[in-house]
């Protein structure tokens, strides 16, 4: 992809009214860009980016991503206000932390329609743009627990799971029409990912899972130690759609996530020596 340099790039952005993607349209704005925001509150948005950054290039939206009308219908506005589409970044989602056995139905229907849902029908309603003007950049922001799991996360693991495989088809499918696709996996950044109301929690839990209570008061506490910046994490995702989208497909931030990714690779080579010779033996005869 070819970063526009005689004019503004618009972009599209989910899950824009706080952490990584408010401000992710901060600092959009004060480059100069145009933004179209979408958040299940446009008035937290504008209170959250303040007096100090210029909101003539916003335009909010209020969309529910699960709704595919209502998200042809923003893509819509989007190209109508400025003309046009250059990015598209999936940044809505959220955190769910309990045992597999403690989730409800509904609390899986909830997160897979965000995290899966959601990006597919934002998908379906900009790529169309983007392989006809022969050129683009879709940004999905997954997590490294897109790559490893931990107990406790089965719930956001899956819907993160589910992201990385769809942006790993979806790279091999529009690179040849000029659209750039970039995988995020941040680890645990200082927004409010980790807070009561951010992190989502079972209504009911059992007693058979006590580690799991603890790590879940220990997440918590985490809150405002975090290793990552959320302002350098902002600024590494434009980087790298700006300077051309160049690069390996996955863009891992933060230490703590190329950590937990290099264990998941040492301990996947492990499993794949152990059943090297043993793979083959469900093959027919040759």
């Amino acid at each position: 992809m070819s970063f526009p340099a005689d004019r503004p790039a618009t972009w599209f952005v989910t899950g824009t009214s706080r952490g990584l993607g408010l401000e992710l349209v901060r600092q959009l704005l004060r480059r100069g860009d145009q933004v179209a925001a979408t958040t299940r509150s446009t008035e937290r948005l504008v209170s959250a980016l303040g007096d100090g950054v210029d909101t003539g290039r916003l335009l909010p939206l209020r969309v529910d991503l699960r709704d595919e009308e209502e998200v042809r219908q923003a893509v819509q506005r989007t190209t109508e206000r400025f003309g046009g589409l250059d990015v598209v970044v999936n940044n809505a989602g959220y955190g769910f932390l309990a045992a597999v056995e403690e989730t409800t139905a509904r609390d899986v229907r909830d997160m897979l329609d965000v995290q899966v849902v959601g990006v597919w029908n934002v998908l379906r309603a900009t790529l169309p743009i983007l392989r006809r003007q022969r050129g683009g950049h879709v940004v999905n922001v997954s997590s490294v627990l897109g790559l490893t799991a931990m107990p406790g996360w089965g719930l956001y693991c899956a819907g993160k799971f589910a992201l990385e495989g769809l942006t790993e088809a979806l790279a091999g499918e529009v690179g040849g029409f000029g659209v750039g696709v970039t995988l995020v996996e941040p680890g645990y950044f200082r927004t409010d990912f980790l807070t009561r109301d951010s992190l989502a929690l079972p209504t009911e839990t059992t007693d058979a899972y006590p580690a799991l209570r603890e790590m879940t008061e220990n997440h918590l506490k985490l809150q405002g130690t975090q290793l990552g910046d959320p302002v350098k994490g902002a600024e590494a995702i434009i980087g790298r759609v700006v300077g051309g989208g160049g690069g390996p497909l996955r863009q891992l931030l933060g230490s703590d996530a190329h950590a937990y990714a290099t264990a998941k690779v040492e301990a996947l080579r492990e499993n794949l020596d152990a059943t090297a010779e043993t793979a083959g033996a469900t093959d027919f005869a040759a």
